[in-house]
């Protein structure tokens, strides 16, 4: 095989022309639907316009070369436009040089950080944020995204630095609200709002079929900036009425610009990188791994972190913004009829053409419209449904969501982020610190031991059988020397203890130290410590230990095996 072939990605090689129809088709629809998204999540990251278009074309190729996802599409998403602002504004003026070179070095710095987990095969690091927790992120900057947002829906300019004293502010500006932008950015608003929760439930009705209704839904944001665009321009609101707009859009091709940033602005960035890596690694890799089980494909999660990271490193040096895989724009890609990466590489050549030759059509597009097209974006985000199961199933993980949610409205992106990896941890903590510890009992007719709460059992008076369902490390001995000292003081009669280690797949040397004095007070008491059930890796190192030949019991293969030679009418035999 040549050093050429072996650049071509497998998809490419293989490619089945019965699919080229297809694919061009939904480049080309999805290039014409996210050009004002990109525009708007440009301008919600602080950046000029044409930067969320620039960030559309090579980002795209390089992921769509090197990912292992067949339709996600990759371009400026909300989660990174809202982060990159967060982290960059108290850094630089938003739109200055300043501001713009470190949005390109934060994608850069991020992007090297996706490529190495990718290299070293680190994909597992994804598991580092629980579900709740990016809930609450996604949750806590979606309301962020809204309140940010609020400003150009209502041409109103308030202060305040968190998202609470825009809002007071806001409120005491109410006399202050631009109506003409107001009445633009409401009436997009509620439209977006019908065409949402409605018009696809109409089209079927009328008997569409529910993918194309879901397409023509689709459509909707994009006919609502063009009515707001020609609205404006009829009417001559931006001049003669003091309506916002996107204002001048840079046309032409960007160019690709090698840089290496300064060590000053790496400090300052490479925390927020490596967190803006981690959310980005999460929420690709999930939208990967839904996308691919509709499909009934496989994705390469490694691989993906090289897509998205040489995505961001491209992104850094031929616009300056970092991207991610986007919902919205993966659900496009998907309903236009997209079947592999090849639509998204058509996508970005389209896009070449509308950077070179259309890119002023939308100088007069009004921030209004824009804000309202976010503002419906973000609130989609807002996972109330994943707080609602969480608080059904695990407070713990209900409560880690709602902190993180609330530690990103209160203290900022990077504090919340941080606030919901400790409560997981924490959480994490407790759950191995009070480990579950049943006292078993043998169902009648049968080799099966279950809980004496749950079930109806059979015991042995004298005999106690107790199921350890946790590692044993020096973090849960406490509560578990506590329960079986508990239960055996409830039962004073007892005189073999029996310790089924089925679930016990670990003990360091101070939970064998533990148990080494617990087998010495036992004895002492007149009461045999006997294991069942270890498993092989934790009996091979007890072999090594203290405890093994100190034991004063025996070591059963089963449960069963205990029951059986413990019973008053077994011979007892002392030997191990």
């Amino acid at each position: 095989m040549s050093a050429f072939s072996r650049l071509i990605p497998d998809w490419l090689s293989h490619y089945p022309k019965a699919k080229l129809g297809a694919d061009l088709l939904a480049g080309l629809i999805v290039a014409i639907l996210v050009i004002p998204q990109s525009l708007a999540y440009a301008l919600l990251a602080g950046l000029p316009p044409q930067l969320g278009l620039y960030v559309s074309i090579l980002p795209v190729i390089a992921y769509a070369w090197l990912g292992s996802s067949m339709v996600q599409a990759v371009g400026p998403v909300a989660i990174t436009a809202i982060m990159t602002f967060s982290v960059l504004s108290p850094l630089a003026p938003p739109g200055s040089p300043e501001y713009i070179a470190l949005a390109a070095a934060l994608s850069l710095i991020s992007g090297l950080m996706l490529l190495a987990c990718g290299v070293l095969r680190l994909g597992f690091l994804s598991q580092l944020l629980s579900r709740p927790v990016v809930s609450g992120f996604i949750s806590g900057s979606a309301v962020l995204i809204v309140v940010s947002q609020m400003k150009y829906l209502l041409g109103v300019n308030p202060r305040g630095g968190s998202s609470g004293e825009i809002l007071l502010d806001m409120l005491s500006r109410l006399g202050d609200i631009h109506l003409p932008t107001m009445s633009i950015g409401l009436s997009a608003l509620l439209t977006l709002l019908v065409v949402r929760q409605w018009l696809a439930a109409w089209l079927v009705g009328a008997g569409l079929e529910r993918e194309k209704a879901a397409f023509v839904v689709r459509l909707m944001p994009l006919l609502v900036v063009l009515i707001g665009t020609l609205a404006v321009i009829e009417f001559d609101l931006d001049r003669g009425q003091g309506v916002a707009v996107v204002g001048s859009v840079v046309a032409g091709l960007p160019g690709f610009n090698f840089f290496l940033p300064g060590f000053e602005a790496t400090r300052s960035l490479v925390v927020p990188a490596f967190l803006m890596m981690l959310i980005g690694m999460v929420q690709g890799i999930t939208m990967a791994q839904a996308l691919a089980i509709k499909r009934r494909e496989r994705i390469d999660a490694n691989a993906e972190l090289v897509g998205l990271g040489a995505a961001n490193v491209v992104a850094a040096f031929s616009g300056g913004m970092p991207v991610g895989g986007g919902l919205s724009r993966s659900a496009i890609n998907v309903a236009a009829g997209a079947q592999t990466p090849l639509a998204s590489i058509v996508a970005a050549l389209a896009m070449i053409a509308v950077v070179a030759g259309a890119a002023n059509w939308f100088a007069r597009l009004p921030l209004a419209v824009l804000a309202a097209s976010i503002i419906m974006a973000a609130v989609s985000m807002i996972d109330i449904r994943a707080l609602r199961q969480a608080w059904a199933y695990d407070r713990a993980d209900a409560l880690a969501l709602l902190g993180t949610a609330g530690g990103v409205l209160v203290f900022g992106l990077e504090t919340g982020i941080g606030l919901g990896v400790v409560l997981s941890m924490a959480t994490l903590l407790y759950r191995v610190s009070t480990p579950h510890i049943a006292v078993l009992g043998r169902i009648p007719g049968s080799e099966h031991f279950r809980n004496v709460e749950r079930y109806a059992v059979e015991t042995i008076p004298g005999v106690l059988f107790m199921r350890i369902d946790e590692r044993l490390f020096f973090g849960n001995l406490g509560a578990v020397e506590s329960r079986l000292k508990h239960e055996l003081d409830r039962a004073p009669g007892t005189h073999d203890l029996v310790l089924v280690m089925s679930a016990v797949n670990l003990m360091d040397a101070t939970a064998v130290e533990v148990f080494a004095e617990l087998n010495q007070d036992l004895s002492e008491r007149g009461i045999r410590l006997h294991l069942a059930e270890i498993k092989g890796p934790v009996q091979d190192r007890l072999k090594h230990s203290t405890l093994w030949p100190a034991l004063s019991g025996k070591v059963f293969l089963s449960a069963n095996e205990a029951f059986e030679k413990l019973r008053p009418s077994a011979l007892w035999c002392p030997d191990i």
